[in-house]
């Protein structure tokens, strides 16, 4: 179960690489969302009912339900649809996959009895994912998707090395990403009102 739940889940990073449309990396984002609340459960050992709670809020709610809502009403205000480059997504294709082999070939030299080394594995890649949205998208709405696939990626290697963080770090980290994402979002409309683009090439030749 929990095997499968992982390898739906190194899809969608391979898929978030050749996505063309925001709404499909909304909709990835609300998937992986649902997938780690399945893995996480999966990897209870015992029913907690605060442990439970906690999960279901940073899984469910927030990541599933909540940022993925905000994403789109975002997507709504500023009317942008897709990326425009096709070659970018050709190489981020080609950068998913290396990274993908380079998380696999890193996880088989670090092989440690105290860390699950498949969570580690798909962690390292999913951070990597988000770098390489980060670094080869000039639309800042795949920067700030590629920082939420990064905090997925966080999120496995807590599981990857066995350690749970307090629920209160927990919470604090979700709403610190809400409120960002919130600001992020006020950004973009801002933007798209002013200057009606939210490349990150334009932007940076803005002068007073």
């Amino acid at each position: 179960m929990t095997l499968s739940l992982i390898i739906l889940y190194v899809l969608t990073l391979l898929y978030l690489a050749i996505a063309e449309r925001f709404r499909n990396h909304t909709t990835i984002l609300a998937v992986q969302g649902l997938l780690l609340f399945g893995i996480a459960i999966a990897r209870l050992h015992e029913f907690h009912p605060v442990e439970m709670t906690v999960i279901i809020i940073e899984t469910l709610v927030f990541k599933a339900i909540v940022i993925p809502a905000i994403l789109l009403t975002v997507i709504h205000r500023t009317k942008i649809n897709r990326i425009h480059s096709s070659s970018t997504q050709f190489g981020a294709l080609v950068m998913s996959i290396v990274a993908l082999v380079a998380s696999c070939t890193i996880t088989y030299y670090m092989a440690d009895e105290r860390t699950d080394m498949i969570f580690f594995g798909v962690a390292l890649y999913a951070l990597l994912s988000g770098l390489i949205l980060i670094v080869m998208r000039k639309r800042i709405f795949a920067h700030l998707v590629g920082f939420l696939v990064i905090e997925n990626g966080v999120f496995l290697f807590s599981m990857a090395i066995g350690v749970e963080l307090p629920m209160l770090i927990n919470l604090a980290i979700m709403l610190d990403i809400l409120i960002s994402i919130l600001i992020l979002g006020t950004f973009l409309s801002r933007v798209d009102n002013d200057i009606h683009t939210d490349e990150s090439d334009a932007l940076t030749s803005i002068k007073d």
